[in-house]
C-alpha cells in the first residue's frame, strides 16, 4: 500500500528530527562526570582453548549476560549512546519543555553507567565458577581496563582449557521398581559417553527422570531425591545450586596431562526420607467435575446440583455443557494410573474447547482408600456470545480513500454441546478525489457462516491422541465485489473440513470437499480496451467453478524450547476439477448425454493442480534484535480442458508482504513489463508459478508514551518474481526458464518502522530496487546504474512506500 504525498512529508519531517537528535546525541557525555568517574563505553571477551569456533561465540554469549557482567555498559542506538545523551538533557541541563517532555520519558532514558573495579570482580568470580559448571574446571578469567578521554573499555581474557567428557555412567537404585523405569528409557538420557559435562545437562537430566518417575503414577516423588555423583567419591556436587564444584575443583588435578580428561558419574535416586517403604504408586478414584465454578467459591457449597454419572459427578449450577460431552471430554478415568502427562493432557483438552476461561485440576488423597487421588476440576465459563464491529481506513496507490465495516457473531457453545457458530458480514468502498468531489470506484459486500464441532464429524471412529484438539468446520460464504466501469464479481464459498495437531509442532489442516462459485460480468467499454486485447487476461476473466480439495501440512516449534530460534514451515496442495467432472459425467449419463454440468450452469469447470511451500527461520539475537528469513515457492499447473488458472488463484508479485520494492502486481511475469496505458490505470500481472526468498533484520529503536507503544526498526532485502508456465506471445519473456532465472529474479532492499501497540502492529516499509528483470541498461538487470536520487521525478517513480498492519512474515 502506497503512502500519499501528505504522510510522506510528515515522516521525512518527523525522520529529520530523528536526525538532529542523533547529531546532537553524538557529542560527549563524559562533561557531566564527577573527578576519578569514567564512562563505561564497551567490553569484550577474548576466549582462548581447544574448543571450535562456535563454542566460544557461545561462552562469549554467555559471559556478557547481567547474570554474570554484573556491569552493563550504555547500549549504542545508530553509532550513538542517545538514551545518555537524553538522561543528561533532563537531569543536568534541565531541559522542560513540551517538546522535551513527550521525547524525555523514563523509556527513552539511561543513566550513564560508571566504571566500578569491585564489580568486575565479582563478574569475574561469577564467570569463573560458570565456566567449571560447563566443565571447564581449569578456566581462568581476567580483566584489563582501558581508559582513554574518561571512558573506560574492558576487555576480558578467558582461558577455557579443556573441556571433561563423560565417561562411564552409572546408577544406584534401590527400588527395583524405578530401576527397572529407568533401564527403560535409559536410551533417552541425555548423559552420553563422549558428551561434553554440563550443568545444564545434568540439570535437564533430572527434570527428565523426575517426569519419567511421576508419569508412572510416582505421584509423591521428589526431585531431590536424585543425586549425582562423580568419580565415586560419594560427594554429592549437586546440592549447592550457586556452584557445585566449589571445593572439589582438586579431585580433578589428576587428568591435567590427558589429551580429554574424562569423569565418571553415578546417578542416584534414593528412597523416600520420611519412611523406610519404597515410593508408592498412586492412581485415580473419584473424579469430581464442577462446570460452572465461579471464583472464589467454596467446592462443598451445598447449593450445587450433584448429577452422578458413570465416570464422573458432576456440580453444577446450570448445565453449561451436556454430561455426555462433557464426560467424554474429561481425559482422566477411575482406575487409571496417575501421570503428570495425563494431568496436562485434561487440562488442555478442556482448554480447547473454548467453553471455560479459566481450568483448574486438583488431586486430593482420599483418606478411605489409600495410594488413591481424587481430581477436582475447577471450570470458569466463558460468555457464551460475543459480538464485534469493526471499522477500517485505507489508502494506495490506485484510490484516495478507502474504508470498511465488518459486523461479527459468534456463538461459542451452541445447544450446549460446544459447537461454535460464527457469523460474519462486511462491506466496504473506494474512492477517488476529483476537481467536483468524490467519486465511487468500487464497492464490495458479503458475508460467511460457520460451525465448527470439536471432534471428527464423522460416520465412523477415528483414533487420534490426547492433544490432538480435533477441529471440524464447516463454512459458508458468498462475496460480491464491483469496479465501477470495469467489472462486477460474485463468488460463492463452500467448504468442509478438519483440523487437528498431529504433535505440538505439527499441524494438519485437511478439505476433502471444497467447492467455489466464480461469476464475472465485464463492462463492456472495459472488455474492448483492456481485456480483449490480452487473451490470457480474457481467460482469466471468465466465470469458473472451483471444486476440489485442500491438504495443508505446518510445522512450528515456537515455544519455550526454542527461544533462540524457531522455524516454520507450510506445505499446501489443492486440486480442482476431479469430482466436478465426476458430477458433469454423471449428468451427462443420467440425460442421455444431452447436457452436463457446464452446459447447465454455462460456466466451465476449472482444473488445475495447485502446490505451495513457505519456511521461514527466526533467529533471536538478543533482547531487542532478531533475524527472520523466509523462502516461498508456488506452482499452479491446469490441466484436461483448462488452458489457465482461474483469476483467483494465480501468483501475484510485489506489494507490502512481497517484494516491498515494487508496487502491487506490478511485477512479471518473467521480463515482461507492461508499459501500456492500461496498466498505469489497471496493474494486474499474474502468474503460474511462484518464487520468492526475503531476509529481514529487526530491531527495537524507542518506547513511547510510557510504553504502550514500541517504536521498531527493520532493514530487508527481498527478491523473486511470477512466471508462465507456457509461452505467451502477448507477454514475451514471461515463460520461466532455467537459464534466465537468475536475470528474471527482481531485488530490492530498504528500511522500515514499525509502530508496536502489542495486540497490532502498524508497519512501514521504504523500499527501493537493486534488480529489475526488464532493466535495459544491463542485462543482468542490475538498477544501481540508473539510481538518481536528486532526481524527485526518479524518486517518485522507484521508491516505494508501503503500509501495512503486521509483520510480512
Amino acid at each position: 500500500m502506497q503512502l500519499p504525498p501528505n504522510s510522506r512529508n510528515f515522516l521525512l519531517r518527523y525522520l529529520l528530527l530523528v536526525a538532529v537528535i542523533l547529531a546532537f546525541s553524538s557529542c560527549s557525555n563524559t562533561k557531566y562526570l564527577q573527578k576519578d568517574q569514567t564512562l563505561y563505553v564497551s567490553s569484550t571477551f577474548n576466549v582462548k582453548g581447544d574448543i571450535l569456533n562456535s563454542e566460544k561465540q557461545d561462552i562469549r554469549s554467555s559471559l556478557s549476560s547481567k547474570s554474570l557482567m554484573i556491569q552493563q555498559p550504555n547500549k549504542k542506538l545508530l553509532g550513538t549512546r542517545i538514551k545518555v545523551w537524553l538522561y543528561n538533557q533532563k537531569y543536568n541541563e534541565k531541559k522542560s519543555n513540551w517538546f522535551w517532555n513527550i521525547v524525555l520519558s523514563k523509556r527513552n532514558m539511561e543513566e550513564p553507567v560508571m566504571y566500578d573495579s569491585s564489580k568486575t570482580k565479582d563478574a569475574i568470580t561469577r564467570m569463573t565458577s560458570y565456566l567449571h559448571n560447563q566443565g571447564f574446571f581449569y578456566a581462568t578469567v581476567d580483566a584489563a581496563p582501558k581508559v582513554k578521554r574518561n571512558k573506560t573499555t574492558l576487555t576480558y581474557t578467558v582461558s577455557t582449557g579443556r573441556n571433561f567428557v563423560l565417561d562411564k555412567i552409572t546408577y544406584a537404585v534401590p527400588d527395583s521398581a524405578l530401576m527397572a523405569l529407568v533401564r527403560e528409557n535409559e536410551k533417552l538420557s541425555l548423559l552420553k559417553k563422549g558428551v561434553a559435562f554440563k550443568s545444564a545437562t545434568v540439570s535437564a537430566e533430572r527434570e527428565r527422570l523426575t517426569r519419567i518417575i511421576k508419569d508412572a503414577g510416582y505421584y509423591k516423588f521428589n526431585r531431590d531425591a536424585i543425586e549425582f555423583e562423580v568419580d565415586t567419591l560419594n560427594k554429592a556436587l549437586f546440592r549447592n545450586s550457586l556452584n557445585p564444584f566449589e571445593g572439589f575443583v582438586n579431585i580433578f588435578n589428576e587428568n591435567k596431562g590427558r589429551e580429554k580428561p574424562t569423569m565418571d558419574i553415578e546417578v542416584r535416586i534414593k528412597n523416600p526420607e520420611d519412611s523406610i517403604s519404597l515410593w508408592e504408586k498412586y492412581h485415580i478414584g473419584k473424579i469430581y467435575a464442577y462446570p460452572d465454578f465461579p471464583l472464589n467459591a467454596a467446592p462443598q457449597d451445598s447449593s450445587f446440583n450433584q448429577d452422578i454419572r458413570k465416570y464422573i459427578t458432576i456440580r453444577s449450577h446450570q448445565e453449561i455443557l451436556k454430561p455426555r460431552i462433557l464426560s467424554r471430554s474429561i481425559l482422566l478415568r477411575p482406575g487409571d494410573t496417575y501421570s503428570l502427562q495425563q494431568y496436562n493432557n485434561a487440562v488442555n483438552k478442556l482448554y480447547d474447547l473454548g467453553v471455560w476461561q479459566f481450568v483448574t485440576l486438583q488431586y486430593k488423597e482420599n483418606k478411605d482408600t489409600s495410594n488413591t487421588l481424587d481430581a477436582y476440576l475447577f471450570l470458569t465459563p466463558r460468555r457464551r456470545q460475543e459480538l464485534g464491529l469493526n471499522f477500517e481506513a485505507s489508502t494506495s496507490s490506485d484510490y484516495a480513500l478507502g474504508s470498511g465495516v465488518s459486523l461479527n457473531y459468534r456463538h461459542i457453545n451452541l445447544n450446549r454441546s460446544a459447537v461454535q457458530l460464527g457469523m460474519n458480514l462486511n462491506a466496504g468502498v473506494e474512492l477517488v478525489s476529483q476537481s467536483n468531489g468524490w467519486d465511487l470506484q468500487a464497492r464490495q459486500f458479503g458475508g460467511e457462516v460457520s460451525l465448527t464441532w470439536p471432534r471428527f464429524a464423522v460416520p465412523f471412529r477415528l483414533k487420534h491422541t490426547a492433544r490432538s484438539n480435533v477441529k471440524t468446520r464447516l463454512s459458508l460464504g458468498a462475496n460480491y465485489l464491483s469496479r465501477v466501469e470495469k467489472f462486477d464479481i460474485n463468488s460463492v464459498n463452500i467448504s468442509f473440513g478438519y483440523d487437528w495437531n498431529e504433535t505440538a509442532y505439527k499441524r494438519w489442516i485437511v478439505k476433502p470437499f471444497t467447492f467455489n462459485y466464480v461469476g464475472v460480468t465485464l463492462n463492456e467499454d472495459f472488455r474492448i480496451t483492456t481485456v480483449d486485447k490480452n487473451p490470457y487476461l480474457k481467460r482469466s476473466f471468465e466465470p469458473a467453478l472451483i471444486g476440489g480439495e485442500n491438504i495443508s501440512f505446518i510445522f512450528s516449534n515456537n515455544d519455550l524450547l526454542h527461544q533462540r530460534q524457531y522455524t516454520y514451515f507450510r506445505i499446501t496442495a489443492e486440486e480442482s476439477g476431479l469430482w466436478l467432472n465426476g458430477v458433469s459425467s454423471l449428468i451427462n449419463t443420467v440425460s442421455g448425454k444431452k447436457t452436463n454440468l457446464e452446459t447447465l450452469t454455462k460456466v466451465s469447470i476449472s482444473n488445475f493442480v495447485k502446490l505451495e511451500a513457505d519456511y521461514r527461520h527466526f533467529w533471536k539475537l538478543g533482547i531487542h534484535s532478531a533475524l527472520a528469513a523466509r523462502v516461498y515457492a508456488g506452482i499452479g499447473l491446469p490441466y484436461s480442458y483448462s488452458q489457465v488458472l482461474p483469476y483467483v488463484r494465480q501468483f501475484t508479485s510485489g506489494g507490502p508482504n512481497s517484494i516491498r520494492a515494487f508496487r502491487l502486481r506490478t511485477l512479471g511475469p518473467g521480463s515482461y513489463k507492461d508499459t501500456s496505458a492500461n496498466a498505469q490505470i489497471f496493474p494486474d500481472q499474474t502468474g503460474d508459478m511462484k518464487l520468492e526468498g526475503n531476509i529481514e533484520y529487526r530491531f527495537d529503536l524507542l518506547r513511547m508514551f510510557g510504553g504502550t507503544v514500541n517504536l521498531k526498526g527493520a532493514t530487508f532485502l527481498d527478491m523473486g518474481n511470477i512466471w508462465m508456465i507456457k509461452k505467451d506471445t502477448t507477454r514475451p519473456g514471461s515463460e520461466f526458464q532455467f537459464s534466465n532465472l537468475y536475470r528474471d529474479l527482481a531485488m530490492g532492499t530498504g528500511v522500515g518502522l514499525r509502530l508496536d501497540f502489542s495486540f497490532f502492529l502498524v508497519r512501514l516499509d521504504w523500499g527501493i530496487p537493486l534488480k529489475v528483470p526488464y532493466s535495459s541498461e544491463n542485462k543482468n538487470g542490475w538498477y544501481l546504474s540508473e539510481w538518481d536520487l536528486k532526481s524527485s521525478e526518479w524518486r517518485k517513480n522507484n521508491i516505494i512506500w508501503n503500509i501495512a498492519i503486521g509483520y510480512p512474515f
